[in-house]
């Protein structure tokens, strides 16, 4: 076995400095789970210890976890293909060169597509019932801020317009088609979103943001503000799980990579494929890659790694070769979005926890 004191030790210093109010961290070697602990709080206002069981709002999680696996889906049954545009499956993204990003540039973030926009405030005023078709109109008609392939630009907007693929090809909302395609199938729970119009489930979750303009402590309910309004499905933010959930997730993609296991939700070849960092861009197919210098990752992850942040302060890192998955759910926009010690935190946590695993995983 291996001693993760050490490990431990950094994350509660990431408590007593405030780097996060409380974490979760999930650690899996070769299949085996090495270490899965919990740290700090879940709620500062109400004391509340976080424990294993704590569900986080994942944020930008959603896009490798939720979006790029339902298009792998759909191109698995023949329904997509990624070098096809775009335009050929949302039919409003037309003119000034918008019909020409693929999905494969939009899954690789170099759609030309901005990385943001604060469309929100606009659509809060309008019905609920009309918020979707209204932020659509206004993502089709938005310039290209560069030729598609010609540079990496990460994408909110890219991740919303691939949302809107899956949607109407499979006519169905991107939560229901994900959860009967994937999370269902292969009992990944407890993972899923929580759609604003119903009560979030009873459970524990990790307190997020004291939210400017929805003036209230949030709480099992979406933080991102575009997948607010969108009801809290939106393709780049809205799944909310556990540490334990997203390892187990992962730790099937690597077994299905490797070819160690075959399961009907995934491909062999197509996995590999999403996993894969693409020509022109630094990221795979959903995925990030780890950065030649200063990752998010340490030095001790692989060039065929491949991970994702969240804005809440959530993260993975998955070592294809070594077969080592490092989950790291944080509370760290609680109570305010402004602390952000945890970029200079996580590679020194991945860093100590490749120091204590050493050349048993090489």
């Amino acid at each position: 076995m291996f001693d993760f004191g050490a490990v431990d030790r950094l994350m509660m210093e990431g408590v007593t400095r405030r780097v996060f109010p409380g974490a979760v961290l999930w650690v899996a070697c070769r299949g085996e789970v090495c270490c899965h602990n919990a740290y700090g709080l879940a709620d500062l206002f109400r004391g509340r210890p976080m424990t294993v069981d704590t569900l986080f709002d994942l944020a930008s999680l959603t896009k490798p976890l939720v979006t790029a696996l339902a298009v792998m889906h759909l191109v698995r049954k023949g329904l997509l293909t990624l070098d096809r545009p775009c335009a050929d499956y949302w039919p409003l993204m037309t003119g000034d060169g918008r019909e020409l990003p693929t999905l494969r540039h939009l899954l690789s973030h170099c759609s030309g597509l901005p990385a943001w926009r604060p469309y929100f405030f606009r659509l809060l005023r309008r019905p609920a019932a009309e918020r979707s078709a209204l932020l659509q109109k206004r993502v089709a008609q938005e310039p290209l801020q560069a030729a598609p392939g010609e540079r990496v630009l990460y994408s909110d907007l890219g991740f919303w317009v691939l949302q809107w693929v899956v949607e109407r090809a499979t006519q169905q909302r991107l939560d229901r088609f994900w959860d009967a395609t994937v999370a269902r199938p292969l009992n990944i729970a407890p993972m899923h979103f929580n759609d604003l119009a119903c009560s979030p489930p009873a459970v524990p979750y990790a307190a997020t943001e004291l939210c400017p303009w929805r003036n209230r402590l949030l709480s099992g309910e979406v933080h991102d503000d575009h997948a607010h309004v969108l009801g809290g499905v939106a393709g780049n933010a809205g799944l909310f799980a556990t540490a334990a959930a997203v390892g187990k997730l992962l730790q099937v993609l690597l077994a299905v990579d490797a070819g160690a296991a075959a399961v009907p939700a995934f491909d062999r070849d197509l996995v590999r494929t999403f996993l894969q960092r693409q020509s022109g861009s630094s990221w795979a197919l959903g995925f990030d890659t780890p950065a030649p210098r200063d990752s998010s990752a340490g030095n001790g992850f692989g060039p065929d790694s491949v991970g994702h942040l969240g804005f809440t302060g959530t993260s993975f890192w998955m070592d294809r070769r070594r077969a080592l998955i490092v989950v790291l759910l944080t509370n760290r926009v609680h109570p305010t979005r402004f602390n952000t010690a945890i970029k200079a935190f996580r590679p020194r946590l991945h860093d100590r926890i490749n120091a204590v695993l050493g050349r048993s995983v090489k």
